[in-house]
């Protein structure tokens, strides 16, 4: 396999970027003309003694914007682990630097766009959650890399990645259109890993947690539910459980993404706005083809539906069950569990009724392990796809559950745990895994939904909580406000970094230009100042002695007496002002919050 080089110097001239690859033995200098564009190879002797040098960690990519190229690096690495003796990092930090040397070719509408696509790019990269490998593929499981051709190991990171989960495969086009110049191209894949050495019985072993986001059909919450045209889901992740033991190796993988089939649920200003099945598209197209996918990639397939079975989301769970009914061959397997029905009244207990439903299926999906020579000892044939509505909360809990009982049959087949012995029984081991499964949720819901996840108290410490409940709730309204007030401009970051919307270098209004309507602006203005008019003239009332206090509310309110009369009569207009404004805007609630500009919305649903 080509590695990807480890460690680079970037000097920078007035007309070119020199970005000097400083492995051991390397001579190789990656050149970027700063006014041409054009990326050459070139030696260390090419470098003028005059450039400006600085070490950076590796190479994003590349991306136009308004002002023109921008060159992406990440300047700062984390260690986070070492997986089968290759060293896996996490990007920290990063720069965006630009080709032209000044912006004063723009206009300041273009200078204030391109400072809005800055901020877009910056908003993605800072977070949390992107990591790669110099020499190891990331984008692949175990066992989908103990299955390859002897052609696909000696392709380059690049070339071999899984693209659904390279994030950077927009930003590296330019860079990788040049096979000589495919060891410069870092491969970056954003979701969550931990690393973690374990003891149990005195034997010490690793455990690894790989969550993989796909960069297909990416968004945010509201912004991206079900599928595109091509089948892909919304917030499908990928998470691989590793363990490690004196040569041996396990893992076990399972999957969650959106229902999928055609659906959207729009933020309109209400806490939780209606999903909504789309009535003119045929959803069997965009399903066969994600189920297709999935059966050739996973093998058979079983549907955990953790939705709620009644209310708004009850449509979408019959809709799920008719389709897989329809489609049924033998290899998918569907499953509806209520989760919010059966742990109510904090009986978490009964999530073990489903565990134990799937017990057998998950006996015969198995997982994979290879022996301390590299022998394949079982292979994984089948996946669970875990999903409630986000595909975060209720899901990263059955998921956590299940790993841990493939994790019980790996430890005793490796001979760690002892005939008999139970993991819960590990306190120390426990601790690890529940903490880094609550880990993992926090990080797959800050990148879907701005925050993070719900219902982690259970996953660290085993049981619900009164302080869970109450951290439960101020997430959600942190939720509220960003879903509502901030998640266009995070799809619009998304969109740009993907290169689903792509920079027009033409002088037309760009779409960060549209207009917002009057409304807007004028019923938000009117709220406030009736109800805080309402809010005064109450105020008067109590102080119907202070003269002082009096002449100077009168003035607010214009008011003429200080009757009881009067004053009720002042606080039913104002409070009946501020009413009927609410009420305007949360029926026209959808032009109320922030929707995102770059990729057409109906596109996305």
């Amino acid at each position: 396999m080509a590695t990807a080089y480890e460690r680079y110097n970037l000097h920078t001239t007035p007309e070119k970027f020199f970005i000097e690859a400083c492995d051991e033995g390397a001579n190789a200098v990656l050149a970027i003309d700063r006014v041409s564009n054009e990326m050459t190879l070139t030696s260390k002797k090419d470098i003028p003694a005059s450039a400006v040098t600085r070490p950076i960690c590796g190479i994003m990519g590349t991306i136009r914007l308004v002002a023109g190229m921008y060159l992406i690096v990440i300047t700062r690495k984390k260690n986070v682990g070492s997986l089968l003796g290759h060293a896996v990092w996490k990007a920290v930090d990063f720069d965006i630097i630009s080709y032209k040397k000044t912006i004063l070719h723009l206009s300041e509408i273009q200078s204030q766009e391109n400072k809005t696509f800055l901020s877009m790019l910056n908003n993605v990269l800072t977070t949390d959650g992107f990591y790669f490998c110099t020499d190891y593929d990331l984008t692949h499981t175990l066992q989908r890399l103990a299955n390859t051709s002897p052609d696909f190991q000696e392709m380059s990171l690049f070339e071999r990645a899984d693209q659904r989960f390279l994030w950077n495969a927009n930003l590296l086009r330019e860079l990788v259109a040049e096979p000589e110049l495919h060891r410069f191209a870092l491969p970056v894949v954003h979701g969550f890993i931990v690393m973690k050495p374990c003891r149990i019985n005195g034997k010490i072993f690793e455990w690894i947690l790989i969550s993989r986001r796909s960069c297909f059909r990416a968004g945010v919450r509201y912004y991206v539910r079900g599928i595109d045209s091509e089948g892909h889901a919304a917030n499908f992740v990928e998470t691989e459980q590793i363990v490690v033991y004196e040569g041996a190796k396990a893992s076990f993988v399972q999957t969650r993404g959106s229902m999928p089939f055609y659906w959207s649920q729009r933020p309109n200003l209400k806490y939780k706005p209606k999903p909504i099945i789309s009535k003119t598209t045929s959803h069997l197209d965009g399903f066969q083809r994600h189920f297709d996918s999935q059966l050739l990639i996973y093998g058979k397939q079983t549907v955990l539906n953790l939705v709620n079975q009644k209310g708004s989301e009850k449509p979408l769970e019959q809709a799920f069950a008719k389709m897989v009914s329809t489609m049924n061959n033998g290899m998918l397997n569907y499953i509806a569990f209520d989760f919010h029905k059966e742990c109510s009244h904090m009986r978490w207990d009964r999530l073990q009724i489903l565990v134990d439903a799937v017990a057998e299926t998950q006996d015969e999906y198995s997982y994979f392990m290879v022996n301390l020579d590299g022998k394949v000892l079982v292979q994984q044939k089948g996946v669970f796809r875990s999903n409630c509505m986000d595909c975060l909360d209720r899901t990263n809990v059955i998921q956590s559950l299940l790993a841990r009982r493939s994790l019980q049959s790996q430890l005793q087949r490796m001979g760690v745990l002892n005939v008999g012995q139970r993991l819960e029984e590990q306190a120390d081991f426990e601790k690890i895994y529940k903490n880094a499964w609550a880990d993992n949720a926090n990080a797959c819901a800050v990148q879907y939904a701005g925050t993070g996840a719900l219902k982690t108290d259970f996953t660290r410490t085993g049981k619900r909580t009164h302080w869970g409940l109450l951290m439960d709730g101020w997430n959600s309204v942190i939720r509220y406000y960003k879903n509502n007030f901030s998640d266009g401009f995070r799809q619009d970051s998304i969109d740009l970094f993907l290169g689903n919307f792509a920079i027009d270098e033409s002088d037309s209004p760009g779409p960060l230009r549209v207009q917002k309507d009057w409304k807007f602006l004028t019923l938000p203005i009117v709220m406030l100042v009736a109800f805080s008019m309402c809010i005064v003239c109450l105020l008067m009332a109590a102080y119907t002695d202070g003269s002082q206090a009096t002449l100077i509310l009168l003035g607010l309110c214009l008011l003429s007496g200080d009757t009881w009369t009067e004053t009720l009569a002042y606080v039913m207009f104002w409070g009946a002002c501020s009413a009927i404004t609410a009420t305007i805007i949360l029926f026209n609630g959808q032009d109320f919050v922030d929707a995102p500009k770059l990729v057409h919305k109906e596109k996305m649903d």
